[in-house]
C-alpha cells in the first residue's frame, strides 16, 4: 500500500496507483455529478415538451450503452490530442465524466419522477416558485434515488481500464501526483499490468490489488447507503 511499482514482485506496491485513482475519481465526480443532476432536473422540471427533448432523451439512452473503449477513443482524439492535454489526469477525468454522465442523468431522471405530483402541487399552491419547489421539495425527495445512480456510475468508473489505456495512461508511475496535468496510473491498470507479467509472484500481487479495489467499491456503496438512509429519514 505504501510502495511504488517495481520490477521485483516483493517490492511492488499500489501507492502511485491509489493516489492516481483518487485524483482521477475526485476530479471526475466534481465535474460529472453536478452537470448530470442539473441536466436531469432541467429535463424533468423545466424543459419544454417538444421534439428536441425527445431527441435528447433518446441520445442519453443510447450513450449509456456505448462501450467504454469508444469513450477512450473519443478522449484520445479530443482531449489528449486536439486540446493537447496528453495522457494526464485531467484527460482521464474528462473521459470518465463523459462515460458516466448518461447513466447518472437517467438514474436522476427516474428518481425525480418518483416524487409524487402532490408534493409539487402543494408547494406551488402555497406560493412557492417553481425553482423553490424543485430545490426544497423535489430534489430532497429524489436524493436517495439520485445517490444510488451516482454510486453505480462512480463504481463503474473506479474499475475502468480500457478507456484509460486508450488515452495513454501509464502502467509504471514511481512518484506521487501533485497536479491535474501529471501522468498517472490507476489500480485497475496496475492490476492489468501485473497479470501480464510472467512471474507467478506478480499474480499474487494482482490478487491482492483486486481485494483492495473490491474493498474500495464496497466502501463507496456503504457510504451511499448511509447517505440514502439519512435522506429517507429526513
Amino acid at each position: 500500500m505504501t510502495s511504488y511499482p517495481s520490477r521485483f514482485a516483493e517490492r511492488a506496491g499500489l501507492r502511485s496507483s491509489i493516489l492516481g485513482s483518487a485524483w482521477v475519481m475526485g476530479t471526475t465526480i466534481i465535474m460529472a455529478i453536478p452537470i448530470s443532476v442539473g441536466t436531469a432536473i432541467w429535463i424533468e422540471e423545466f424543459a419544454p415538451r417538444n421534439w428536441l427533448l425527445t431527441i435528447v432523451k433518446l441520445n442519453l439512452t443510447n450513450l449509456a450503452g456505448v462501450p467504454s473503449i469508444i469513450y477512450g477513443i473519443l478522449g484520445l482524439a479530443v482531449f489528449a490530442r486536439y486540446f493537447g492535454l496528453g495522457p494526464s489526469i485531467l484527460t482521464g477525468a474528462l473521459t470518465l465524466s463523459l462515460m458516466i454522465m448518461p447513466m447518472t442523468v437517467i438514474a436522476a431522471q427516474e428518481a425525480i419522477r418518483q416524487v409524487p405530483p402532490s408534493t409539487r402541487e402543494g408547494s406551488l399552491a402555497l406560493g412557492a416558485t417553481h425553482w423553490q419547489t424543485v430545490r426544497h421539495h423535489v430534489l430532497p425527495g429524489a436524493m436517495p434515488g439520485i445517490m444510488t445512480g451516482v454510486i453505480l456510475a462512480v463504481s463503474r468508473a473506479v474499475g475502468e481500464t480500457a478507456a484509460l489505456i486508450m488515452i495513454g495512461a501509464f502502467t509504471f508511475i514511481a512518484f506521487d501526483n501533485t497536479s491535474l496535468m501529471d501522468d498517472f496510473t490507476t489500480v485497475p491498470i496496475q492490476i492489468y499490468n501485473w497479470t501480464l507479467r510472467p512471474q507467478l509472484d506478480f499474480r499474487a500481487n494482482a490478487a491482492a490489488a483486486i481485494i483492495v479495489l473490491m474493498v474500495a467499491v464496497v466502501g463507496l456503496n456503504l457510504v451511499a447507503a448511509i447517505i440514502r438512509e439519512r435522506f429517507r429519514r429526513e
